[in-house]
């Protein structure tokens, strides 16, 4: 090799070292047995340093298939929940969603042509890149537990909107709150 072509790679190793890239971590539990891949935390306050429940599918009150929250008809009757709330810095669904998820996961199972797109958001704290990685991180999270329910993953899409949708206007903590969601769309 001539003191060109080294020269050459060389640069192109350095530029490609020094490219900067967000890091992208699986949903809360990364590997294990269903029921743990979809588990829900008790008192979430991190990713995950405590211990997991499983998910068990409780029978709610009935769901139907009439018009719901969205407007577009789709998707199990109004008064069920579509949207699951994190904490600060957080992707791991906490216990009191439980019967969101349950009651979703439901309507989903009891109609296999439904389709759901799960939209991760993200308070207005912190770069793009890192709200992007994590609202994808709770869109999955939300996802896993969905799937540990039963639900189809072909009835299913994660995405992740980070700060650029927010719930609630301002920069106060209650805004802040209501922002850090997954919403449950149905198509």
């Amino acid at each position: 090799m001539t003191p060109r072509h080294l020269l050459v790679l060389a640069a192109a190793a350095l530029a490609l070292g020094g490219c900067s890239s967000v890091r992208l971590n699986k949903a809360p539990v990364e590997a294990g047995n269903a029921a743990s891949a979809g588990a829900i935390k008790s008192g979430a306050t991190s990713q995950g340093e405590a211990a997991v429940a499983p998910l068990q599918a409780t029978p709610l009150a009935p769901v139907g298939g009439g018009a719901g929250a969205s407007g577009g008809g789709a998707g199990p009757a109004a008064d069920v929940a579509r949207s699951v709330y994190f904490g600060y810095n957080s992707y791991v669904v906490d216990d009191k969603y439980r019967p969101v998820l349950a009651a979703n996961a439901q309507y989903l199972t009891n109609n296999p042509d439904a389709h759901a797109q799960l939209q991760g958001n993200t308070d207005a704290r912190g770069s793009r890149e890192y709200n992007l990685a994590l609202g994808q991180k709770r869109a999955d999270a939300v996802m896993k537990g969905l799937e540990v329910l039963g639900v189809s993953p072909s009835q299913l899409e994660a995405v992740s909107f980070g700060k650029e949708k927010p719930k609630a206007e301002g920069h106060t903590q209650a805004a802040y709150a209501e922002n850090r969601r997954v919403d449950i769309v149905y198509k």
